[in-house]
């Protein structure tokens, strides 16, 4: 159920690929899913309907967490209990899992760059991983991939919630041999009252790491602070500091590109030179190297003895990593205009990808239009966070805040307060009732500047009701 969703269509594809006959329903199943799951066979359906399910009788139905109660088929599922029924994270744990050492990517951000850079340099290595990537990498070329039983399953560790009749994180029911933790920030307001309830989720994922397993942590955030030592298992420390196992030096970003090193407990490990951008990238890329380097080192194909010193992991494929889709994925190249589209939906993503664009394109008027759409950017929760990072543009745009009937007044999240903050910072704010008005207002804006090389980026984690792709064409044309 669901099976439209990135997430979901993966798991129906890996599920395949282990060889099950699988089904699907979701009320709009679209390309590039919809064509890739016929591809692989897949038969789904559009629209929920109990006596459909009841005739096709499968052996077992897999909720996404997108499903709630009122649903027609969840409902007759209850009721009848004709059908026994499980969450996609339980699936995943019990017939993709089990058996496997998974290598768990967590974190508030970063968390699909990650687990993509750590398949990648595994593939890269001449292993063959099972991974799962909750968005759209470039590379690895496919977002799911069974791999062999005898190298690491990489996936994606949510810490949102399982389903609606499982309140637990995601996270929990993957098993990790190792867990990375990239790291800590409230968000998900829908699901943990406060950063301590985050915390506890995170510290409940600590303790399923084996002795023998590893926890990779950010050792530059302090929100990691109250997890402790930690010593059931072995902790290895990734950041810029100099408490850390594995440092990333000399960083660099310049409009020729980044460049920066990792030293592996004092010791040059590799010079990374890449495309992409940000220290928060580069923090990616040493923490899935890490992860990869000690599953290589640990694995019983390898060639020479175990041992704890990930720096076995060859990193020259990093300098052709091309990301991941709607990641600082630029749709319009020129020297006159830039036109990006940015996953972003928390202030401290927005802020470092606003810093490294400034670093990239120092001579560019830089417009950020930001959607507040996640459950928790739509509330005034982060409202002072979102003000701070947008500030580091020179034009804002701020779009319709959505699902605004179910939030209060007052709890909504306030597009005239920040513009009016913007202001006192020498910032020009913009907003409209509906995004499609607020386009125009972008076309009109960019329009006015001409004459300065522009940047425009759109950050959203839904579809900004398609005005990204009309402003792109538009520009285009």
């Amino acid at each position: 159920m669901g099976i439209g969703g990135t997430a979901m269509g993966n798991t129906a594809l890996l599920a395949r690929a282990a060889g099950h006959e699988v089904l699907g329903a979701d009320t709009n199943v679209y390309p590039p899913m919809s064509t890739v799951l016929a591809a692989a066979g897949i038969v789904f359906h559009q629209g929920y309907d109990p006596a459909r399910l009841a005739q096709l009788a499968p052996d077992l139905v897999v909720i996404g967490n997108a499903m709630s109660r009122g649903n027609v088929e969840v409902e007759w599922l209850l009721e009848t209990r004709a059908l026994g029924f499980t969450s996609l994270p339980a699936f995943l744990a019990e017939f993709i899992l089990k058996g496997r050492k998974n290598i768990v990517i967590a974190g508030t951000h970063g968390k699909t760059t990650t687990t993509a850079l750590t398949a990648y340099l595994l593939r890269a290595n001449g292993r063959d991983p099972g991974f799962l990537i909750g968005g759209v990498p470039v590379d690895p070329p496919v977002g799911n991939h069974l791999g062999t039983i005898a190298d690491s399953f990489v996936i994606e560790g949510d810490e949102y919630d399982s389903a609606f009749f499982d309140k637990r994180s995601k996270f929990i029911h993957y098993a990790p041999q190792i867990a990375v933790l990239n790291n800590l920030e409230f968000d998900h307001a829908d699901i943990f009252r406060d950063l301590q309830d985050v915390q506890r989720t995170f510290s409940h994922l600590t303790r399923i790491v084996p002795r023998n397993g590893w926890i990779v942590l950010n050792g530059d955030e302090d929100n990691f602070r109250v997890l402790g030592p930690m010593a059931w298992t072995r902790v290895v420390r990734v950041g810029t500091g100099e408490n850390n196992d594995l440092r990333i030096i000399d960083f660099l970003e310049t409009p020729a590109g980044v460049r920066f090193k990792l030293m592996w407990k004092g010791v040059l490990w590799s010079e990374v030179q890449w495309t992409q951008p940000g220290l928060f990238n580069a923090r990616n890329a040493a923490m899935a190297a890490c992860a990869a380097g000690l599953a290589l080192a640990a694995s019983p194909r390898n060639s020479t003895s175990a041992t704890d010193d990930p720096t076995i992991l060859k990193l020259d494929a990093l300098a052709r990593f091309r990301g991941v889709k709607r990641r600082q994925e630029l749709l319009i190249n020129t020297p006159a205009l830039k036109v990006m589209e940015d996953f972003g939906h928390h202030p401290t993503a927005l802020a470092a990808t606003l810093e490294s664009l400034r670093a990239r394109f120092p001579q560019h008027v830089i417009h950020a239009a930001f959607e507040p759409r996640s459950n928790t950017s739509r509330t005034k929760i982060m409202q002072a966070g979102f003000m701070r990072a947008l500030a580091l543009a020179d034009v804002v745009y701020l779009g319709a805040v959505a699902q605004t009937n179910k939030l209060k007044a007052e709890e909504r999240f306030d597009a005239d307060a920040v513009i009016q903050f913007l202001d006192t910072q020498g910032v020009h704010g913009h907003t409209a009732a509906t995004n499609a008005a607020l386009l125009a207002t972008i076309s009109a804006q960019v329009k006015a500047t001409q004459g300065r090389s522009q940047l425009v980026v759109f950050f959203t984690n839904g579809s900004f009701d398609g005005i990204i792709q009309q402003f792109a064409a538009g520009a285009k044309g």
